[in-house]
């Protein structure tokens, strides 16, 4: 084999995972704007039954009682 067959060789190695990984990014990306989106809504939804029970306005940085 040639040095030429082994650097094509190496670079088609290297195209496939760099393909890979980019696959993989594209697809974490998605997943973390997906579960970013579902804390979001969560936090919302503990707020409003916070503000519910209490009657008063929620203070998302607000420390426990007991701190």
């Amino acid at each position: 084999m040639t040095t030429l067959d082994q650097l094509e060789e190496k670079i088609a190695h290297l195209t496939r995972s760099v393909d890979d990984l980019s696959d993989i990014v594209a697809r974490q990306d998605k997943d973390i704007a997906l579960l970013t989106r579902r804390v979001a809504l969560l936090m919302e939804r503990e707020a409003n039954r916070d503000q519910d029970a209490d009657g008063g306005v929620v203070i998302a940085d607000q420390r426990p009682p007991h701190w």
